[in-house]
């Protein structure tokens, strides 16, 4: 049987000596919980080892199990979000991670109402034709429009890294994502609140920290794979 209280704190181990051989901070680097499909069992499990952020990938998933745990957990929306679906999410995640083109950012602001919707812009770094996210050479208008909408607030990028062993694909692709990251970061109209740098799963999270990632989504690591 998982110890999920255990994973835990290997994976938190394994965040600080990946930050420790860049010379960063590991209170810097947020460990998201991806819990899709995970019963809320096990998911409280999570939050008594003190997880306090937990990502969901389907909003439909997410809304069944808001209200059968803790009010302080703090829901994340990884997956794609459909327009049909954007009502639903209204005042329901801290942060929306998937925004991929600038259509789905104008209708997430349009429906917010007097909300201020927390976004990252996800980039497909990689150039698998089966990953969602803006081309790099167009994150960093797409990043200048989306920091302009009304009841949107641009906080970073997001990237899913390659599908491959390849572990120098992985780290480019990485890489690529810090690059742009700096690049928006280094305009005024960024804002300080543009600082998360969402990159790195069960399988790639230490090296995604040595690349500068400030947050890791894990799932499998922490609760086993999936059923």
């Amino acid at each position: 049987m998982l110890d999920i209280q255990n994973q835990i704190y290997e994976i938190q181990k394994k965040i600080q000596d990946s930050a420790s051989r860049v010379g960063r901070n590991p209170l810097d680097i947020l460990l998201l919980a991806i819990t899709k499909t995970i019963s809320t069992d096990n998911i409280q499990k999570a939050y008594d080892a003190g997880l306090k952020n937990f990502g969901e990938n389907r909003v439909q998933e997410a809304l069944e199990k808001i209200p059968l745990l803790p009010w302080d957990v703090r829901w994340h929306l990884i997956g794609q979000l459909q327009t049909n679906k954007i009502n639903k999410t209204l005042g329901r995640f801290v942060l929306i991670h998937s925004i991929d083109s600038t259509e789905l950012a104008q209708a997430v602001a349009q429906r917010q109402g007097d909300h201020t919707q927390d976004v990252l812009l996800e980039v497909n770094t990689s150039g698998e034709a089966s990953k969602s996210g803006v081309e790099p050479s167009q994150a960093f208008l797409t990043a200048q429009t989306l920091s302009r909408l009304p009841h949107l607030k641009l906080k970073g990028l997001m990237t899913v890294g390659p599908l491959t062993d390849d572990r120098q694909k992985q780290r480019d692709a990485f890489k690529k994502l810090k690059e742009l990251f700096e690049k928006i970061q280094a305009e005024r109209w960024a804002g300080d609140s543009f600082s998360i740098l969402s990159m790195g799963m069960s399988g790639d999270f230490e090296m995604a920290i040595e690349e500068g990632s400030t947050l890791v989504r894990v799932g499998s690591a922490i609760f086993g794979a999936r059923a």
